[in-house]
């Protein structure tokens, strides 16, 4: 968020930023993860080290980085400095979200993966729009005082806030075994209640099993996760690195763009809660919602790139990208896919590596496909996002069709074993301790 409301407020002036330059930034910031992902096992960064140290001292330890990095930028000088930034809030950022799904896998059933993950995911938008209101204050302030510039007051503002929510991740966030708000009773409680899940228990300290790679590479799961994640992000990549500006597009200056933005991100909180609630009652259900929330953007893009430019239409193109919030829960609800249905440590860590790998792609290319010479209305950028969702839901639905299929394949197994459901409950338990993989475990079944 902090790149697109700054530059705003004068940073493409004030550095003298010029044709691709302001989508590099962004293409910098998202190429780092993925570089330090194909060093696994060899290295402690990104996705494996949380499982070598306490997860949430990790996530704080990044967290902290990436809020020096933000403050870093409000002094740079000129383009080169500022993609060096950029360069290493990505690297920080790359351990943010695998270890919130790493939480969310060792403290929560699969039926909850998929609420949890949202109602922490729904606490975006609303701090958007906390931080949009603060920051519009702020720079209205610098503007009518005078002084530093305000997209330097709202980069030290924004670095300052994530230190302080590191200092609170490392008294709060880790695994039931490492929190220390539990006692040794509670621990053992919260570890019971995911028995059920047949990924085991705590994964730290477990090594690095060469097998379980070639098994994960050899996974349809991995392909359609990497696809997934992929498709999805180059429409992010490019709505998030042009959020702001696309509301300068329909007509809008730079300070209507900032309040009319916040609408967009009550629907998100909104949409996330709901959703969050649906799959909480009702089972099975992430993958139709995902296919759903490829659909509506699909259909927003489309008609919002073909409208005419002119005024008239102005609020009709708002509304169009309005329905294109709900994409993110794509993304979020396949991530909450891997805790649910990928066992064994090191398969695990492989998968969500992949993931992300497809996560920084993506980004990476979607900041390029937004063009400075389409602007102001980025039609060949706005279409080509519209086609990557109507792909994505096309490979959702291929992937749903397999884990029926391996779901049902495993049934009839069962029924030939002559197993009771508590000795199959009981085995699938055992196995999982062992970290078998789902492919291993005949006892495990596929969330979706």
């Amino acid at each position: 968020m902090s790149l697109t409301v700054i530059e705003l407020f004068g940073m493409e002036t004030d550095l003298g930023l010029h044709g691709q330059q302001y989508q590099w930034l962004t293409t910098m910031y998202a190429s780092h993860p993925w570089i330090i992902t194909l060093n696994l096992p060899w290295t402690d960064s990104s996705e494996i080290l949380p499982n070598r140290w306490k997860v949430g001292l990790s996530l704080s330890i990044y967290m902290t980085g990436w809020g020096i990095c933000l403050i870093c930028i409000s002094a740079v000088q000129n383009w080169s400095q500022l993609m060096a930034l950029r360069a290493l809030q990505g690297f920080f950022e790359s351990n943010i979200s695998p270890g919130f799904l790493l939480v969310t896998g060792m403290w929560y059933r699969t039926e909850e993966h998929a609420n949890r993950s949202l109602f922490w995911q729904s606490s975006e938008g609303f701090f958007s729009i906390v931080c949009n209101l603060i920051l519009y204050g702020i720079a209205r302030h610098v503007e009518a005082v005078g002084g530093i510039a305000a997209w330097r007051c709202i980069s030290l503002f924004l670095g300052s806030l994530t230190l302080c929510g590191a200092i609170a991740c490392y008294f709060i966030l880790g695994t039931p075994h490492e929190v220390r708000w539990l006692t040794e009773d509670e621990k053992i409680m919260a570890t019971a209640r995911t028995i059920a899940n047949h990924v085991g228990e705590d994964t730290v300290g477990k090594k690095w099993s060469w097998p379980q790679v070639w098994e994960a590479f050899r996974d349809p799961q991995l392909y359609f996760s990497f696809v997934n994640s992929f498709l999805a992000n180059i429409p992010n990549g490019g709505i998030t690195t042009f959020s702001s500006l696309m509301y300068e597009t329909f007509g809008f200056d730079e300070w209507e763009s900032m309040l009319y933005g916040c609408p967009r991100n009550a629907v998100y909180v909104v949409v996330f809660l709901v959703v969050g609630l649906y799959t909480q009652k009702v089972r099975n259900q992430r993958m139709w919602v995902m296919i759903a929330s490829c659909i509506i953007p699909f259909a927003g893009l489309l008609v919002m790139s073909l409208l005419p430019d002119t005024a008239e239409y102005k609020w009709i193109k708002w509304g169009m990208y309005m329905m294109t919030v709900v994409f993110s829960l794509s993304i979020f609800l396949g991530w909450s896919l891997i805790p649910s249905n990928v066992a064994g440590k090191t398969k695990t860590t492989v998968v969500s590596s992949m993931t992300l790998i497809a996560y920084c792609v993506g980004n990476m290319g979607g900041a390029q496909v937004f063009q400075t010479k389409d602007a102001p209305r980025y039609v060949s950028g706005t279409v080509a996002c519209s086609v990557c969702f109507g792909l994505q839901a096309l490979a959702i639905l291929l992937w749903r069709f397999w884990y029926m299929y391996e779901n049902r394949r495993r049934d009839r197994l069962a029924a030939e074993s002559g197993l009771s459901e508590e000795e199959r409950v009981q085995q699938g338990w055992e196995l999982a301790q062992e970290d078998m993989t789902d492919m291993q475990n005949p006892n495990f079944r596929y969330s979706m």
